[in-house]
Order: structure tokens, then sequence, then C-alpha cells
């Protein structure tokens, strides 16, 4: 009985000593040059799509008018992934980069 107790204290410890330590921090996302094709079979970016550096740098300076550009299209911006040549059948759990099965009826 007392080794239940103890297994179920050492659960609930358990994330308080993952905070605790330090991990280092993750490589840069690789990026890729913009003329090279896409196949579709990359995984998202490991920052997702934010920018990697702010908009603003520092304080404007007085007197200085801000230039306003208008944001391109959703489908220009992040252009859909090209598709790949064949989709196998989806395993179980299985979502992405496959045909769903159809269901017997």
């Amino acid at each position: 009985m007392k080794s239940i107790i103890v297994a179920g204290m050492l659960a609930i410890a358990a994330p308080a000593f993952a905070q605790d330590q330090t991990q280092p921090p993750p490589p840069p996302p690789d990026t890729a040059s913009p003329t090279a094709p896409t196949t579709g079979t990359t995984p998202d970016p490991a920052g997702g799509y934010q920018p990697s550096t702010p908009a603003l740098q520092g304080t404007p300076q007085p007197g200085v008018q801000p230039t306003f550009q208008q944001a391109p299209p959703p489908d220009q911006a992040f252009p859909p992934p090209a598709p790949l040549a064949k989709y196998p059948p989806c395993k179980k759990g299985e979502t992405d980069h496959c045909m769903q099965r159809r269901s017997p009826k």
C-alpha cells in the first residue's frame, strides 16, 4: 500500500522536476532559398510561421513618416504545398500524407 502512495507522489512531483532542468535552446530553423521548389514533404518550421525578427528595430526617430504596406493575399503569402506523387492508404491513427480508407457499408 505504501508503494502505491509513494508512486503517486512521484508521479505528481515529476512535472516539477522537469521544469527545474534547463534545456539547450532549439537550433535555428533551416531556411530554404526562395527559388527552391517545395515538395510538401517537409514538416512545419520549428518556430512556426512567426517572423524571426520583430517588425520594428528600436524606437523610430521623431519626424520620420512611417510607410504602410498592404499585406499580400493569404494564397500568395502562404502558398499551398505541392501535391505528393503518391498517397498511400492511411494506417490506424494516421491522417497526414495518406488517403483515408473507405468504411465498409
